[in-house]
C-alpha cells in the first residue's frame, strides 16, 4: 500500500480513510480523522443524502475530499473496493446488511486488504432484536437510561440536541474504536471489524453514574443528585434579563466564594444539609433575578466560585477565553469549532473547507493510484435510496 500523497497537517497524516457518504455520527467521525491529518476520502451518492443542506456550509466535510461512485450502478462497487484497496480504515453508516448487498462489506473489502479497519457505525449495532429497526438519537438515548437523566423532575426528559448519543456515544467510540484497531493491523498485519452502536457507547459514558448507583450514592430518577440539577449549587439560574448563569460550586471552598459574592453568607450550612436545599436553591434563584446576565458575570470574573454565563451558539466564539485559545476558527466565511484536541508536534488545522460532492475525483485517482474513477460514470443523476 502507497502512502496518501494529499496534503496533511496532524498526527494521521499518512493514513487513508474511504467514507461511505451518510448522516450523522458517521461523517462527523470522519471529519474527526480528517481534522487530525487523515487524507480522508468521501464516496458521495449521485445526487446526495437529500437533507437539504447546502454542501457549501456542511463543516463535518472539512479537510476530506469526495467522490461520486452510484454503488447500484454497474462497476460501482468495484469503483469503491479499488478504494478500499488503498485505504487503512473504511467507515459505513448503512443499516446492518446493506454494505454487503452493496459488494462493499468487510468480506468482500478485507479480500482485496486484509489489513483493512472496517468501521461501522448505526445506532442499535449490528445484532440483536432492533438492529434492522430504524431510529434516530433520541430513541438510542432513551433505552440507555441516560436520556432520562437528564431534565427537571416534573416535566418529561429535556431532549440534548443529537449531541450525547450521535455524536458521544457514536462518533466518537467509533474514532476510539478504529483507531485502536489500527494500532492492532499494523503491528499484526490484520484488519478486522469495528461495530460501534450508539447504544453502547451512550451506556459506556454513564458508567460513573452506574458506579454511584450500586453504591447508593445515585437516585434512579430526575433532578435528585448533585450532578443533574438537583442540586442547587449546580445547575442554572435565571437572570433579570432572561438569561442565564451556570453554577457548579460543588466543593466547600467553592461553595463559600459563591455565597459571599451572591452575599448569601448565612446560608452556609446548606451546603451538607439537603434538607436546606430548598430555601438554598430559591434564595439563590431570587438574587440571580436582581441583575442581568452581564452583571453577573463581572461579579464572578476573576473568582474561583465556579460561575459562568450561559451563552448562545453566536456569543460563544467571542468570549475571551476562547476566542484567546482561538477555540473556534473562521473558514470561508463560515465559524466552526476549531479542530481539537491539540498536539505539540503535530498540530493540526482546518486545512480546506467542506468538500463539494465529486469534486476531487481527478485528484484522488491520481493520489489513490485508481483510474476506474475516471470512468464515465453509470445514470450520474439518479438518486441512490439505500
Amino acid at each position: 500500500m502507497t502512502e496518501a500523497k494529499a496534503p496533511g497537517h496532524g498526527p494521521l497524516t499518512g493514513v487513508r480513510v474511504l467514507e461511505l457518504a451518510g448522516i450523522g455520527p458517521g461523517p462527523f467521525a470522519a471529519m474527526l480523522l480528517a481534522d487530525l491529518g487523515a487524507d480522508v476520502v468521501r464516496v458521495d451518492r449521485p445526487g446526495g443524502p437529500g437533507l437539504g443542506i447546502d454542501p457549501a456550509h456542511d463543516v463535518t466535510h472539512r479537510n476530506k475530499r469526495s467522490v461520486i461512485v452510484d454503488l447500484k450502478a454497474p462497476g460501482g462497487a468495484a469503483r469503491v473496493l479499488d478504494l478500499a484497496e488503498r485505504a487503512d480504515i473504511l467507515i459505513e453508516g448503512y443499516r446492518p446488511g446493506v454494505a454487503e448487498r452493496l459488494g462493499v462489506g468487510p468480506e468482500d473489502c478485507h479480500a482485496r486488504n486484509p489489513r483493512l479497519v472496517y468501521g461501522r457505525m448505526t445506532g442499535w449495532g449490528q445484532d440483536g432484536p432492533l438492529a434492522d429497526r430504524a431510529g434516530h438519537d433520541i430513541a438510542y438515548i432513551a433505552l440507555t437510561g441516560t436520556l432520562g437523566m437528564i431534565g427537571d423532575p416534573d416535566r418529561p426528559p429535556a431532549v440534548p440536541a443529537n449531541l450525547l448519543g450521535d455524536y458521544a456515544g457514536g462518533s466518537l467510540y467509533l474514532v476510539v474504536g478504529v483507531l485502536a484497531a489500527l494500532h492492532h493491523a499494523r503491528a499484526t498485519g490484520t484488519g478486522q471489524v469495528v461495530d460501534a452502536a450508539i447504544v453502547d457507547g451512550t451506556a459506556h459514558l454513564s458508567a460513573m453514574i452506574h458506579g454511584m448507583l450500586a453504591a447508593g450514592a445515585w437516585q434512579d430518577r430526575r433532578g435528585a443528585n448533585l450532578l443533574d440539577g438537583g442540586c442547587p449549587y449546580y445547575g442554572t439560574y435565571e437572570t433579570a434579563d432572561g438569561l442565564h448563569m451556570a453554577v457548579g460550586a460543588l466543593e466547600p471552598r467553592f461553595y463559600a466564594e459563591f455565597l459571599r459574592l451572591l452575599g448569601l453568607e448565612d446560608l452556609a450550612s446548606a451546603h451538607a444539609d439537603v434538607a436546606q436545599w430548598p430555601e438554598l436553591r430559591e434564595r439563590v434563584a431570587e438574587r440571580f433575578r436582581t441583575r442581568t446576565r452581564e452583571a453577573w458575570t463581572a461579579v464572578f470574573d476573576g473568582s474561583d466560585a465556579c460561575v459562568a454565563p450561559v451563552l448562545s451558539l453566536r456569543e460563544a466564539p467571542h468570549h475571551p477565553h476562547l476566542a484567546a485559545r482561538a477555540t473556534f476558527t473562521d473558514h470561508g466565511g463560515t465559524t466552526q469549532p476549531a479542530p481539537a484536541p491539540r498536539f505539540s508536534a503535530t498540530p493540526t488545522a482546518v486545512r480546506t473547507g467542506p468538500a463539494r460532492p465529486g469534486a476531487d475525483t481527478d485528484d484522488v485517482a491520481r493520489d489513490w493510484d485508481v483510474p476506474r474513477l475516471l470512468s464515465p460514470p453509470v445514470n450520474p443523476q439518479r438518486k441512490a435510496s439505500s
